[in-house]
């Protein structure tokens, strides 16, 4: 196959059908180290010092306000073999995502996990890296002979090489910054044999401020197979959403006050935000959750309907649907959209695409009386039919949606996790390390003055939003993290099978729903995916009293529910990354997973969580020091733990194959 690489400019005017809410969460960063060795950032406030001027990226009120208190349930076990496992690696971690491309790399937390398989192939894209390995476990992809401070065996691309930009930050060029990719999501479709990436992108100025202009960027593989990397058409969809470059006009809200430094060339832009993909037979779903960029309100999740074999030929003329009013009055929120078996698309309504939400978190919330304060007892079910008619000139889609009344879920509180070693907060608290700048590994991190006491802290769980969603043997399947009542107020996952009854699902039923979690721990971040008759795996992280964060699973089926928990990686050691430590992250919050991945392969299920992946000590963090003595940026694997983990973090990620 010859390589090429076609880029499609997508300024494309979107018809939209109206179908509204408030409030928003303050911008989250952290300071630079001193001595430029590291640029902690998250994936939600691309950072340097005084740079961010508060835009974010997975964007959630829930998370800043109290847990709901969870309904009550029974724990779960714990198996004690895995026969269905059939194989396990470990993916892209943090110290391959942040010395890719000759080191211009932002540390970012959390990494989203994006998988997809075919072909003999699982391709893996994280933020802000892609790896793609064989069946093994074996990259593919050439190493990374750039990377320092050694090359990768398991070399990762940057999205910012893959997409065509510039490095997240040119670290030999004044550390420029790039645009801020994030939030990878892909898809590998079997009838066509494409390939599909999604991130989205915000365009910045060099020091890193945003502008306002936001993207999505569409790859689709140009053959069945993903490599060579060069081979894909690229595709970029306007969605600030501010009557600029053909998109409408939201009349998002700018900000209350003017920031420091450059201003936003479109202050009035709205942010399209968490996006996610599904598929049917004839259409690509992208759905995401807009926000005021600048402003403090959320607006609605929105859909946006392509003809799939569009895409393919470089066309990415869409259909956007809001959902503004379409539950109690308010909008829809993270509207995740199904993926299925290339067998099982539902034909009926002229083609018709499945999607599911909850509606607990404080975006859209359910009226009083469904169980208490950020919780709700509602499953929303949707459809969008008609599909067929996305592939001719005047498309006319239908959007319908349906409440299930189900369990009663909340918004969970944070995830404890285990007592272990953590690095990076003993250097934060210690005073006495020899360093350029003064006593104290904490001088190589932060200016003046001296952090507070640092302590092992605790993870994110998700805020009651829709996770994965499938559509298999007529049913559809999804789940969501919950406050669950256990030996305490835990965070859980409520799951629920969904017989749709037809494409206007005003018939759909509830078949089955039920309760997940484990005395003493937490489970968070589900994701699932079937094999056509409805056999199925549900991925998880496991993290609490009894384990490090760990990618761990559960067989899931519409005749006997959610089976016992099984763990496919334990964790090496707890999480401990900047986001858990104020002041290099504020506020801090451990930032963790914002989703998983589950994709079938023939008869195989193919499952992706965070997990950790390596421990190490203080001593063995800090390294040898300089020939003058001293610690930091010259000092001999200062902050690398022998290349596992990172200065600022050590998250990693965890690819399964199982046969249910």
């Amino acid at each position: 196959m010859t390589s090429s690489r076609r880029l499609v400019l997508a300024f494309v005017a979107a018809s939209l059908l109206a179908v509204a809410a408030a409030g928003v969460s303050g911008a989250e960063s952290g300071p630079a180290y001193r001595d430029g060795s590291e640029w902690p950032t998250s994936a939600e406030a691309e950072d340097s010092p005084a740079a961010f001027d508060g835009a974010i990226v997975d964007r959630s009120f829930g998370r800043d306000g109290p847990a709901a208190q969870g309904p009550v349930g029974q724990s779960g076990r714990r198996a004690k073999s895995n026969p269905e496992l059939n194989q396990s690696f470990e993916g892209v971690n943090l110290f391959q995502h942040r010395y890719a491309n000759n080191q211009n790399q932002l540390t970012i937390e959390p990494p989203d996990q994006a998988l997809c398989v075919g072909n003999g192939l699982v391709f893996e894209a994280v933020n802000d890296a892609i790896n793609v390995y064989d069946q093994n476990g074996r990259s593919v992809l050439p190493p990374d002979t750039n990377a320092a401070p050694v090359p990768h065996v398991n070399g990762s691309v940057t999205l910012n090489q893959f997409f065509g930009y510039p490095p997240a930050i040119n670290r030999t060029g004044g550390n420029v910054r790039g645009p801020i990719v994030t939030d990878p999501v892909c898809y590998f479709d079997q009838p066509t044999q494409r390939w599909f990436l999604v991130v989205l992108t915000l365009d910045a100025f060099a020091n890193g401020q945003t502008k306002g202009p936001n993207h999505f960027d569409i790859a689709v593989s140009n053959g069945p197979s993903p490599v060579p990397l060069s081979d894909w058409t690229i595709m970029r969809v306007p969605v600030q959403n501010d009557g600029t470059e053909g998109t409408p006009n939201h009349h998002c809200n700018p900000a209350d006050n003017p920031r420091a430094g450059n201003q936003p060339t479109n202050p009035m832009a709205c942010i399209a935000d968490y996006p996610h993909i599904g598929a049917d037979a004839n259409g690509f779903y992208i759905t995401a959750n807009e926000y005021d960029f600048y402003g403090d309100e959320f607006q609605s999740s929105n859909i946006y309907a392509f003809s799939k074999r569009g895409l393919e030929a470089g066309d990415a003329g869409h259909v956007l649907l809001e959902t503004k009013n379409a539950v109690h009055g308010q909008p829809g929120f993270t509207v995740w959209p199904a993926n299925s078996p290339p067998s099982q698309y539902e034909n009926g309504g002229g083609g018709t695409e499945y999607f599911l939400s909850s509606n607990a978190a404080d975006e859209a919330t359910c009226p009083t009386g469904c169980n208490g304060p950020r919780t709700s007892n509602e499953l929303v079910v949707w459809s969008l039919t008609n599909t067929s008619s996305l592939d001719s000139a005047s498309p006319n889609v239908q959007l319908h949606n349906k409440l299930l009344t189900v369990g009663p879920y909340g918004v969970p509180g944070r995830a404890s996790q285990k007592a272990g070693s953590t690095p990076l907060a003993d250097c934060l608290n210690d005073r006495s390390l020899p360093t350029p700048f003064g006593p104290g590994c904490w001088q190589i991190l932060l200016l003046p003055p001296a952090p507070p006491h640092q302590s092992e802290g605790t993870l994110d769980s998700n805020d009651s939003r829709m996770q994965q969603v499938w559509f298999a043997n007529g049913k559809l399947w999804g789940a969501l993290d919950t406050a669950l009542t256990l030996d305490h107020n835990r965070s859980g996952i409520e799951y629920f099978i969904v017989n749709p009854a037809g494409p206007d699902v005003q018939s759909a039923s509830l078949r089955r729903s039920g309760y997940l979690g484990l005395s003493g721990n937490n489970v968070t971040y589900p994701a699932i995916a079937t094999t056509e008759s409805g056999r199925g795996v549900m991925a998880f992280t496991l993290v609490g009293d009894d384990y490090y964060p760990s990618a761990a699973y559960a067989s899931i089926d519409d005749k006997a529910g959610v089976g016992d928990i099984h763990v496919a990686a334990a964790g090496a050691g707890p999480d401990d990354g900047f986001t858990l430590y104020p002041p290099l992250a504020n506020p801090a919050r451990g930032r963790w997973g914002d989703y998983g991945a589950a994709t079938l392969d023939g008869k195989s299920i193919w499952i992706a969580s965070e997990y950790i992946a390596q421990t190490c000590t203080y001593d063995q963090y800090i390294g040898q020091p300089a020939a003058d003595g001293t610690y930091g940026r010259l000092a001999t694997g200062f902050g690398l733990c022998n290349n596992t983990r990172g200065s600022s973090g050590n998250w990693s990620t965890r690819i399964s194959k199982l046969t249910p």
